[in-house]
């Protein structure tokens, strides 16, 4: 803002929350009905940001770059959604209606299964991919295995409204896996001022992530330490070998109403004073209510939220990103062996690789999208092409990667328990067609995500990979091929491909 203007205290907390116009029109017309378009904005703005966080850290997000961490204990829900790429398929070569279609069967799926969880007294922790990942907290009653149990099986039920959907290549059919554990894990939230994000870390949640593995599409499957907790509430028969199944043999009125009433919404604020002072404050307030939130967004998708923030909208598109996986192993798994007062030596490690490796990727114009559950370490996603695309975007993404390498293996991570242990990583590189939408309930909990085949591929790239290794698709590879080193590896079968798919290794930049 000008020198004179009366935003100038706060311009520059301001800049990356105001659209392009709303920002030069009140650059050069400071006026009170400027001002009150401003607090509208934010207002708005707010709300999206609070459904595009989960509930736990949406009420008490912390300052933005303060690292802090609690134990927590309760039940650990993980679902996977089989369906979704043939789906996509069908609706891709519809260009914009095709989008629209397909969306309007993810998010009717996806509002339908947010709402029995948030009504079974869970929250939604974060979508991954097409899947979810839900926390029932343990209460005094200690009955939070029951409620993701009862929830689990109202989901499974309620995919019977995704049994026949008609597509251009006829009636499709959605199915789902559940899994859940029990257990205690750490919460963390690390990061810069600059970006944010909040981790789970601890041996129960890649347990609750394997039971999901190990389920079976349309059951509900616990391991056996939430089994342990249940046994006498419900029937079972065994699954995989250490994994029972639910059996849904109750009525109606035997899995009941929801544990509780539906939340509302977070209520707006109320603008009550309209003379340019009192509306400065109110912007103040706000500015201080959206920061905390904001620092948790990547800041392309930031940006692409306030851009969007009248129309309430993210339009749907098929572009063709390329996608990153790398399996972070080493220092999530160090929580539980940590002696007390130890676990701040893990995350502030932790803080400081995600800060690092975030970095490398903004610097090379990629999106750093989240950091996600593994069976063992942790994944970290990335995206370089949405929602920015440049011309180069897989020797962006290759570059990165490298950086991303040098940055793992030069992490001298702390003795815990007595033990310091090797930090690795893998990384896998793909290139291809994938979904872009605003996924969730159009007016509730939702994020901007990445789906499709391309981004599974990636990730099973990645599980192809060895310890610090790179491997990229050919399609990569074709690209890069004129300025980064390569090493044929041969081909290999992936999981839910008809026909081996040739992988190199990327070596390094040509001298």
């Amino acid at each position: 803002m000008m020198p004179s203007s009366p935003l100038s205290s706060i311009e520059t907390r301001l800049r990356p929350l105001l659209p392009a116009d709303l920002y030069a029109s009140v650059w050069v017309n400071p006026s009170p009905t400027m001002l009150e378009r401003v607090f509208e904005h934010l207002r708005t703005l707010q709300r999206i940001l609070h459904n595009y966080t989960s509930r736990r850290l949406s009420q008490s997000a912390p300052r933005p770059g303060e690292v802090r961490y609690e134990w927590q204990r309760g039940t650990l829900m993980f679902t996977d959604l089989a369906g979704f790429t043939r789906l996509m398929e069908a609706n891709a070569s519809l260009g914009h209606a095709g989008a629209a279609s397909l969306l309007k069967v993810l998010n009717a799926y996806f509002a339908e299964m947010i709402e029995i969880i948030s009504k079974s007294d869970g929250d939604l922790m974060e979508f991954t991919g097409d899947a979810l990942f839900a926390f029932f907290p343990e209460t005094n009653r200690r009955n939070d295995t029951i409620q993701a149990v009862r929830a689990g099986l109202r989901m499974q039920r309620a995919m019977e409204h995704f049994s026949q959907i008609e597509t251009p290549q006829g009636p499709l059919q959605l199915q789902m896996r559940i899994g859940i554990h029990t257990g205690r894990f750490l919460t963390a939230n690390i990061g810069t001022p600059r970006r944010m994000e909040h981790v789970l870390l601890g041996a129960a949640v890649q347990s609750a992530k394997l039971t999901e593995s190990n389920g079976m599409n349309e059951r509900v499957t616990l391991s056996l330490k939430a089994f342990d907790r249940v046994k006498d509430e419900f029937h079972f028969e065994p699954g995989k070998d250490g994994y029972m199944l639910v059996i849904d043999d109750l009525t109606d009125d035997q899995l009941g109403e929801y544990e509780i009433t539906p939340r509302r919404r977070q209520a707006s604020k109320v603008l009550f004073e309209r003379g340019a002072a009192g509306l400065l404050r109110e912007i103040e307030e706000m500015v201080n209510s959206i920061e905390p939130l904001a620092s948790f967004i990547p800041a392309p998708v930031l940006n692409l939220l306030v851009e969007s923030a009248a129309q309430r909208r993210i339009p749907p598109d098929f572009p063709e990103p390329t996608v990153m996986f790398i399996n972070f192993v080493g220092l999530p798994e160090l929580v539980d062996r940590a002696l007390p007062g130890e676990e701040l030596k893990v995350v502030n490690s932790f803080s400081r690789a995600f800060a690092l490796i975030n970095a490398a990727v903004e610097a090379r114009g990629g999106v750093l999208k989240k950091i996600t559950y593994h069976l063992s370490g942790s994944d970290i996603v990335i995206y370089f092409g949405v929602p920015n695309a440049h011309t180069n975007d897989s020797i962006r993404a290759v570059d990165a990667a490298l950086a991303i390498r040098e940055i793992v293996r030069d992490i001298k991570p702390p003795t815990v328990g007595g033990k310091q242990p090797e930090v690795t990583c893998q990384i896998g590189i793909n290139q291809g067609a994938t979904f872009v939408a605003e996924i969730g309930e159009p007016r509730g909990r939702r994020e901007f995500n990445v789906l499709g085949d391309t981004v599974n591929t990636t990730a099973r790239l990645m599980n192809k990979a060895a310890k610090d290794q790179i491997i990229i698709s050919e399609k990569v590879q074709m690209t890069i091929a004129s300025q980064f080193e390569t090493e044929p590896l041969g081909s290999v079968a992936l999981k839910g491909k008809n026909a081996e798919m040739p992988i190199f290794e990327l070596v390094g930049r040509k001298e």
